[in-house]
């Protein structure tokens, strides 16, 4: 609460309007792959979705870096909260079928750019030593916005489920326009944008990509920033997994109710925010590897559980959806502190950018591999993501705590 109360400029905006962001987003997600299937999407098609989604945002993000850099971390972000998420939202709003949804995907990834400019944005005037606050106050705006998630699945018994999407999706839109004023009006360029954008103002756009083939060395040449961005490539593919086919197989094979849909995220949020604001600042002192590791080990014990959950079992998936809220509060504000400090400053939007092509390259084909075991078997997507939280344990157990200290290098 210190840090968020004593915050100035772009971080305590950026943080206190992502609600706008947050929870359009959250009262839609549970519902976003079941509003595909009633409109006749099919499993394989939602997994070729995604993949599709990933190609195209690793495009996007590759040249996300050199966007940001030269028009600014401010209108970078700017354009991509009208473009890549209100114009795409817009779409999704009167989507009929597999063509309309691919449509509103790939306009969707061009967010991607706003990803990179977003995270310069957010961080770049601010203290090193309070990385892991800002994150923190990151993932607490997105979990305050599960509240509202049950009003989905009110609306839905009420109207049953595609006009009500339908209706949210519209309301993100709306979301995003008054997000995209609130910035323009209130942040202001960031001192390292200012500089970057002199400095490339006289570089083309190709040769600016063409000096990307000089970070790729000096990226693989840092172990920290390596084993990071495998973690975080991990994360990436397993949340995408859980959250595409979590749905679908708790209500298509564990026979529960779609309704329930709504009220998950509201424990998962309660849980998490209990952690943070209880737990999270007495483990401060923890080598952050450790709280890493353990979450991890939650994790997989979870999806491995899951596949193994009886028909019409709520209490099992509560207790998934309870235990697998403590391991994302204690990986996500670690993985995102620990990117950030273990990336060079002076070419933050940049790495950040070729981290998200990385990232986005490599978890591409899961989506439609995803698709193709959930059509033979809507356990075997679980399957997979226990298999990589085992990788990620083995990942975690590597690194070495100093290497994520503001300061460290190499």
């Amino acid at each position: 609460m210190e840090l968020l109360l004593k915050s100035k400029g772009n971080p305590k905006v950026l943080l206190f309007i992502e609600p706008l962001w947050g929870i359009p987003f959250h009262l839609i997600a549970p519902f976003a792959t079941l509003y595909m299937l009633e409109q006749g999407v099919i499993d394989i098609q939602i997994g070729l979705l995604l993949t599709i989604s990933l190609v195209s945002q690793l495009v996007f993000s590759f040249f996300g870096g050199i966007i940001t850099d030269k028009i600014g971390r401010k209108k970078t972000t700017l354009i991509a909260d009208i473009f890549g998420w209100a114009t795409a939202c817009a779409v999704w709003a009167i989507s009929t079928n597999f063509w309309l949804f691919l449509i509103a995907i790939i306009i969707n990834s061009s967010e991607r750019i706003g990803a990179t400019s977003w995270q310069c944005f957010l961080v770049e005037d601010a203290d090193q030593k309070d990385m892991l606050g800002i994150y923190t106050w990151v993932n607490i705006a997105g979990l305050v916005a599960v509240f509202f998630a049950p009003i989905a699945g009110i609306l839905i018994g009420r109207f049953t489920l595609v006009p009500v999407v339908r209706g949210l999706y519209g309301f993100f839109a709306v979301c995003m326009v008054i997000k995209f004023l609130i910035t323009y009006l209130y942040c202001t360029e960031t001192k390292r944008g200012i500089a970057r954008m002199e400095e490339t103002k006289s570089i083309s756009v190709g040769k600016m990509a063409m000096e990307y083939k000089g970070l790729i060395p000096e990226m693989l040449r840092c172990k920290a920033t390596v084993k990071i961005v495998i973690v975080n490539i991990i994360i990436h593919v397993t949340m995408m997994i859980s959250s595409s086919f979590f749905g679908i197989y708790i209500t298509t094979i564990l026979d529960l109710d779609e309704r329930l849909l709504a009220y998950f995220p509201i424990l998962s949020a309660a849980v998490m925010l209990l952690f943070m604001f209880v737990i999270q600042h007495k483990i401060a002192h923890v080598k952050d590897k450790i709280p890493m590791w353990v979450g991890f080990v939650i994790f997989m014990i979870c999806h491995i559980m899951l596949i193994f959950v009886p028909v019409g079992n709520l209490a099992l998936i509560i207790a998934f959806v309870f235990f697998v809220a403590v391991a994302s509060a204690l990986i996500m504000p670690r993985r995102d502190a620990m990117l950030q400090i273990a990336i060079d400053p002076e070419e933050r939007a940049r790495i950040m950018g070729m981290i998200g092509s990385v990232t986005l390259g490599l978890a591409a084909p899961f989506g439609i591999l995803s698709g193709f075991l959930s059509g033979i078997d809507r356990r075997l997507p679980f399957v997979l993501t226990s298999t990589l939280f085992l990788i990620a344990i083995v990942v975690v157990g590597y690194m070495k705590d100093e290497e994520y200290k503001a300061g460290a290098s190499g």
